[in-house]
Protein backbone atom coordinates (compact mmCIF):
# COMPACT_ATOMS: atom_id res chain seq x y z
CA UNK A 1 0.00 0.00 0.00
CA UNK A 2 1.06 3.92 -0.35
CA UNK A 3 1.46 6.10 2.36
CA UNK A 4 -0.20 9.06 1.69
CA UNK A 5 1.48 12.17 1.69
CA UNK A 6 -0.14 14.97 4.35
CA UNK A 7 -1.43 18.27 3.09
CA UNK A 8 -0.12 21.94 4.44
CA UNK A 9 -2.24 23.88 6.88
CA UNK A 10 -1.37 26.86 4.86
CA UNK A 11 -2.71 24.61 1.24
CA UNK A 12 -6.23 23.90 2.31
CA UNK A 13 -7.60 27.16 1.24
CA UNK A 14 -6.21 26.38 -2.13
CA UNK A 15 -7.88 22.55 -1.60
CA UNK A 16 -10.94 23.84 -0.69
CA UNK A 17 -11.05 25.62 -4.63
CA UNK A 18 -9.80 22.53 -6.00
CA UNK A 19 -12.24 20.38 -4.38
CA UNK A 20 -15.38 22.97 -5.31
CA UNK A 21 -14.55 22.78 -8.92
CA UNK A 22 -14.03 19.22 -9.02
CA UNK A 23 -17.71 19.20 -7.81
CA UNK A 24 -18.53 21.88 -10.53
CA UNK A 25 -17.15 19.72 -13.39
CA UNK A 26 -18.96 16.54 -12.28
CA UNK A 27 -15.31 14.60 -10.78
CA UNK A 28 -16.80 14.29 -7.33
CA UNK A 29 -14.67 11.48 -6.64
CA UNK A 30 -11.26 13.66 -6.86
CA UNK A 31 -13.28 16.09 -4.43
CA UNK A 32 -13.91 13.28 -2.18
CA UNK A 33 -10.09 12.83 -2.48
CA UNK A 34 -9.09 16.41 -2.06
CA UNK A 35 -11.76 15.96 1.31
CA UNK A 36 -10.15 13.17 3.05
CA UNK A 37 -6.38 14.90 2.70
CA UNK A 38 -8.31 18.02 4.51
CA UNK A 39 -9.37 15.84 7.11
CA UNK A 40 -6.45 14.00 7.68
CA UNK A 41 -4.82 17.44 9.00
CA UNK A 42 -7.89 18.90 10.72
CA UNK A 43 -10.26 16.29 11.44
CA UNK A 44 -13.35 18.24 12.37
CA UNK A 45 -13.05 21.19 10.05
CA UNK A 46 -17.22 21.52 9.11
CA UNK A 47 -16.32 22.59 5.45
CA UNK A 48 -14.73 19.67 4.57
CA UNK A 49 -17.09 17.37 5.97
CA UNK A 50 -19.74 19.00 4.23
CA UNK A 51 -18.08 18.67 1.22
CA UNK A 52 -17.42 15.28 1.37
CA UNK A 53 -20.71 14.44 2.18
CA UNK A 54 -21.92 16.61 -0.44
CA UNK A 55 -19.12 14.49 -2.98
CA UNK A 56 -19.82 11.46 -1.78
CA UNK A 57 -23.73 12.08 -2.72
CA UNK A 58 -23.24 13.38 -6.45
CA UNK A 59 -21.50 9.56 -6.53
CA UNK A 60 -24.99 7.69 -5.69
CA UNK A 61 -26.46 5.73 -8.48
CA UNK A 62 -22.78 5.90 -10.45
CA UNK A 63 -21.60 2.54 -11.77
CA UNK A 64 -18.97 2.91 -9.04
CA UNK A 65 -21.05 5.07 -6.49
CA UNK A 66 -20.70 5.83 -2.97
CA UNK A 67 -22.51 4.07 -0.29
CA UNK A 68 -25.27 5.87 1.10
CA UNK A 69 -23.79 4.49 4.20
CA UNK A 70 -20.75 6.44 3.82
CA UNK A 71 -22.50 10.08 3.84
CA UNK A 72 -24.59 8.97 7.15
CA UNK A 73 -21.47 7.92 8.86
CA UNK A 74 -20.24 11.98 8.60
CA UNK A 75 -23.54 13.54 10.44
CA UNK A 76 -22.69 13.17 13.73
CA UNK A 77 -19.39 14.75 13.35
CA UNK A 78 -21.44 17.81 11.96
CA UNK A 79 -21.82 20.62 14.24
CA UNK A 80 -25.86 21.84 15.30
CA UNK A 81 -28.71 19.95 14.98
CA UNK A 82 -29.30 22.26 12.03
CA UNK A 83 -26.73 20.57 10.05
CA UNK A 84 -27.61 17.00 11.04
CA UNK A 85 -31.41 17.55 10.22
CA UNK A 86 -30.40 19.53 6.16
CA UNK A 87 -27.36 16.89 5.41
CA UNK A 88 -29.55 14.09 6.30
CA UNK A 89 -31.93 15.32 4.26
CA UNK A 90 -29.56 15.93 1.23
CA UNK A 91 -28.72 12.42 1.77
CA UNK A 92 -32.18 10.29 1.76
CA UNK A 93 -33.37 13.27 -1.33
CA UNK A 94 -30.47 12.11 -3.15
CA UNK A 95 -30.98 8.37 -2.66
CA UNK A 96 -34.07 9.42 -3.97
CA UNK A 97 -32.71 10.39 -7.12
CA UNK A 98 -30.26 7.48 -7.33
CA UNK A 99 -33.51 5.31 -6.94
CA UNK A 100 -35.52 5.96 -9.44
CA UNK A 101 -32.86 7.24 -12.23
CA UNK A 102 -31.87 3.42 -11.44
CA UNK A 103 -35.35 2.48 -11.96
CA UNK A 104 -37.08 -1.08 -11.90
CA UNK A 105 -39.54 -2.73 -10.00
CA UNK A 106 -40.27 -0.85 -6.73
CA UNK A 107 -38.45 2.08 -7.46
CA UNK A 108 -41.07 4.66 -7.47
CA UNK A 109 -42.40 3.30 -3.98
CA UNK A 110 -38.20 3.46 -2.95
CA UNK A 111 -38.43 7.18 -3.80
CA UNK A 112 -41.27 8.05 -2.55
CA UNK A 113 -40.29 6.88 0.94
CA UNK A 114 -37.04 8.20 0.41
CA UNK A 115 -38.52 11.63 -0.61
CA UNK A 116 -41.08 11.78 2.48
CA UNK A 117 -37.83 10.97 4.96
CA UNK A 118 -35.89 14.22 3.20
CA UNK A 119 -39.08 16.19 3.56
CA UNK A 120 -39.48 15.31 7.32
CA UNK A 121 -35.79 16.20 7.70
CA UNK A 122 -36.07 19.23 6.01
CA UNK A 123 -38.90 20.44 8.34
CA UNK A 124 -37.40 19.77 11.21
CA UNK A 125 -34.30 21.70 9.59
CA UNK A 126 -36.50 24.54 9.04
CA UNK A 127 -37.65 24.78 13.05
CA UNK A 128 -33.85 25.14 13.70
CA UNK A 129 -32.51 27.34 10.80
CA UNK A 130 -30.78 30.43 11.51
CA UNK A 131 -32.53 33.51 10.37
CA UNK A 132 -32.65 34.03 6.79
CA UNK A 133 -31.23 30.56 5.95
CA UNK A 134 -34.22 28.94 3.49
CA UNK A 135 -32.29 26.22 2.18
CA UNK A 136 -34.39 23.79 4.09
CA UNK A 137 -37.38 25.10 2.72
CA UNK A 138 -35.74 25.17 -0.81
CA UNK A 139 -35.32 21.72 -0.61
CA UNK A 140 -38.56 20.86 0.93
CA UNK A 141 -40.24 22.62 -1.72
CA UNK A 142 -38.23 20.25 -4.43
CA UNK A 143 -39.09 17.27 -3.16
CA UNK A 144 -42.78 18.35 -2.77
CA UNK A 145 -42.77 19.04 -6.56
CA UNK A 146 -41.00 16.12 -7.51
CA UNK A 147 -43.88 14.22 -5.60
CA UNK A 148 -46.37 16.46 -7.36
CA UNK A 149 -45.03 15.92 -10.85
CA UNK A 150 -44.86 12.38 -10.58
CA UNK A 151 -47.84 11.22 -9.22
CA UNK A 152 -48.64 8.09 -10.74
CA UNK A 153 -44.59 7.02 -10.46
CA UNK A 154 -44.05 8.04 -6.89
CA UNK A 155 -46.39 6.61 -4.42
CA UNK A 156 -46.87 5.11 -0.73
CA UNK A 157 -46.64 1.17 -1.77
CA UNK A 158 -49.80 0.54 0.33
CA UNK A 159 -51.41 2.52 -3.05
CA UNK A 160 -49.66 0.56 -5.40
CA UNK A 161 -50.33 -2.98 -3.41
CA UNK A 162 -54.08 -1.77 -3.93
CA UNK A 163 -53.77 -1.53 -7.40
CA UNK A 164 -52.41 -4.34 -7.86
CA UNK A 165 -54.68 -6.48 -10.33
CA UNK A 166 -55.87 -10.25 -8.81
CA UNK A 167 -55.07 -13.16 -10.76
Amino acid sequence: MFELKPLSVEGIPAAFEKAERYRAINQPWQAESICHDILAVEPDNQRALITLLLALTDQFGKEMGANPAAARELIPRLEGDYAKAYYSGIIAERRARSTLARGGPGSGEAAYELLQQAMELYGRAESLKPSGNDDAILRWNTCARMLMRHPDHLRPPEVMAMEQPLE
